[in-house]
């Protein structure tokens, strides 16, 4: 095999004027929210730990490396052919149009050194580096800024598109401030990776299976293992022992269908950081990692560090964490697992918190509990810190305060050590004050001069949240009204016919001409949450351009939320009536739906939010 060649290469190396494409039968881009929120905090993290505010660019020479690991490629037909590294070239892909995009957004020169690691110029055509025929369109608009519709196309390319919304709301920009210029230079030309380059693709191939094979390194979890069992002289007692840890390992890892999702170790890091960390790193220049950054990055050496936190060292202490609170913890993290993705009564809480994305619940929710703890003890603390997360997640999201990883990380931090092994009744009585004390409510936030839900309306960031939200308010009055509570249903972007935001009014100003001063007052109006619905996808597009009173009738045969526009909702309804008279609720019909009419359902919409994310569910939920 002499045609095979290794070489490190900056980013830069590795991307400019570069083109890499993948066979068909390749697997799909298959990484989700949590891999590209680490990534991307990971090189925030060690930027930051280098830069200092007023460093010229020259500098970053000497700021540390990031190492990215290797990647395989055959060079076939003069092209180069991605074997094994393909999740990687496209998160990194994604990270760097997102900077390109906001460097050329404040005219940094930057972008033109930028732009190649993207795109090469054919004849004045640009030519993406990412060369994979089904993914360009998305890339494309990525690049371009266009709107793009991922629904129902193939796996890779709701994927891309899913993480690149996800880069937008990691805050990176903002966090970097007039550091920008500085990080893209940085990532270009400090961080790297191992190209390994073959001429054949039997040469390739043999590289990939020797690497993720016979020659596959041991895991951290593989590590913490050996090292609880370092010190296990007993055969018998090292065999029982490793028979528990396997079957463990095995069972958090059938959770997920996608076996290098790694549950084992995820949920390592949220038992170690939810019970365990005491300090988190200062962001600031030459700060070094603490518990929190440690043990999501080497948990096996951190463990080793800290054993007498940890009560290790012995045999005997060795056997308890595998025999008792691995079993117990594993446990739990596949309850908040499974209550993520299916929708389970008393756990309802988890399942909204997943559907908006909060990465960090896992780790909170372990962080309370005691090995001790019996299932109904479990449940109830899972119940009400989840609950806690739900109100707390939506009072910033209706104040367009983003809670994604890296910008939630501290708060959660901080949250875990508060409620760490808690009682049920201590829980409820630190989150009851804790949210009695937040500046941040569903009437706005002062500190950050926001509006709360009177200023909530329909974009880009708040998109996924009012489609939350609609759907949230939808399920109480239906569940309050003597219907069922239909949450997952309406949520569920697979089923036939899924549901979309509706908007009451039509996208023609001329119809409300003498409402609005201007198209922008206009769109502002229209966009408002107090204006929104949710409703199957096909009624949807029928309406097209039809006015309120046109689309009134259909509404009355929608669910009870859309219906209560229209005077058929309060004909012989004595349970809807019952609800609105028991939580004095301003329901009312309308036979046109102008701007004073949508302040009155601003006015409903602000009562019914309160009832939905009331602090009284947390001790709600615990009866």
């Amino acid at each position: 095999m002499s045609a095979i060649t290794p070489f490190y290469r900056s980013i830069k190396d590795l991307l400019q004027s570069q083109s890499f494409s993948i066979d068909d039968y390749q697997r799909e881009y298959k990484w989700e929210k949590e891999n590209i929120e680490e990534l991307v905090s990971d090189l925030r993290d060690k930027f930051l730990s280098c830069y200092n505010y007023g460093h010229e660019i020259k500098k970053i020479s000497n700021y540390e490396e990031y190492f990215l690991g290797s990647i395989i490629v055959s060079i076939r037909d003069g092209k180069k052919y991605l074997i094994d590294g393909q999740q990687r070239v496209t998160s990194l892909t994604l990270i760097i149009i997102y900077l390109y995009r906001a460097a050329n957004e404040q005219k940094l020169d930057v972008t033109k050194t930028l732009a190649p690691l993207i795109y090469s110029d054919n004849l004045g055509t640009p030519s993406f580096n990412l060369n994979i025929a089904e993914r360009l369109p998305v890339i494309e608009a990525l690049f371009n800024g266009q709107e793009f519709t991922a629904a129902n196309q193939d796996e890779s390319v709701e994927n891309i598109y899913a993480r690149y919304q996800d880069i937008k709301e990691s805050d990176l920009v903002d966090e970097l401030g007039e550091g920008l210029p500085h990080f893209i230079y940085w990532l270009m030309t400090r961080v790297g990776l191992i190209e390994i380059v073959a001429t054949k693709d039997s040469y390739a191939y043999s590289i990939f299976e020797t690497m993720n094979d016979r020659g596959k390194p041991l895991s951290p979890v593989d590590m913490l293992k050996a090292y609880l069992l370092a010190p296990v002289d007993d055969m018998e007692q090292r065999r029982l022992a490793n028979q528990i840890w396997r079957q463990q390992v095995f069972e958090l890892n059938s959770i997920s269908k996608d076996q290098k999702a790694e549950q084992d170790s995820t949920c390592i890091k949220a038992w170690f950081r939810g019970q365990y960390a005491e300090t988190i790193r200062d962001r600031k220049a030459g700060a070094s990692d603490k518990d929190w950054e440690l043990i999501g990055s080497e948990f096996h050496r951190w463990a080793r560090d800290h054993e007498a936190r940890l009560k290790l060292g012995t045999a005997t202490q060795s056997l308890s964490l595998i025999r008792n609170d691995l079993p117990f913890f594993a446990g739990a993290f596949r309850m908040v697992v499974k209550a993520s993705s299916a929708y389970t009564p008393g756990l309802e809480s988890i399942y909204y918190n997943a559907h908006n994305d909060f990465t960090w619940q896992p780790t909170v929710l372990m962080a309370s509990l005691i090995s001790s703890d019996g299932i109904e003890t479990i449940t109830r603390k899972l119940s009400v810190t989840a609950t806690f997360l739900d109100i707390w997640i939506m009072r910033r999201a209706v104040n367009y305060i983003r809670v994604a990883y890296s910008s939630a990380s501290y708060a959660m931090y901080n949250l875990c050590k508060d409620i760490r092994r808690a009682s049920v009744d201590d829980l409820v009585e630190i989150l009851t004050q804790k949210l009695a004390s937040d500046d941040v409510t569903f009437a706005g936030a002062k500190s950050k001069e926001r509006d709360g839900i009177d200023g909530l309306r329909l974009n880009q960031f708040s998109r996924k949240y009012i489609f939350h939200l609609l759907a949230r308010l939808t399920s109480f009055v239906e569940a309050n009204s003597g219907g069922a509570d239909r949450f997952s249903e309406l949520v569920n972007r697979d089923r036939k016919n899924s549901y979309d935001i509706e908007h009451i009014w039509a996208d023609k100003r001329s119809q409300y001409a003498d409402m609005f001063k201007d198209d922008q007052e206009f769109r502002t109006a229209r966009d408002n949450v107090a204006g929104l619905l949710l409703l199957p996808a096909d009624v949807n597009r029928s309406f097209q351009d039809k006015t309120f009173e046109e689309k009134a009738p259909h509404y009355a045969k929608q669910n009870r939320f859309a219906a209560s526009l229209t005077e058929a909702t309060y004909v012989h309804q004595p349970q809807f009536e019952a609800f609105c008279s028991r939580f004095d609720l301003p329901f009312k019909p309308y036979e046109h739906f102008g701007v004073e009419e949508q302040k009155q359902r601003a006015e409903l919409i602000r009562k019914l939010v309160e009832l939905v994310w009331s602090p009284e569910r947390l001790k709600a939920v615990t009866k």
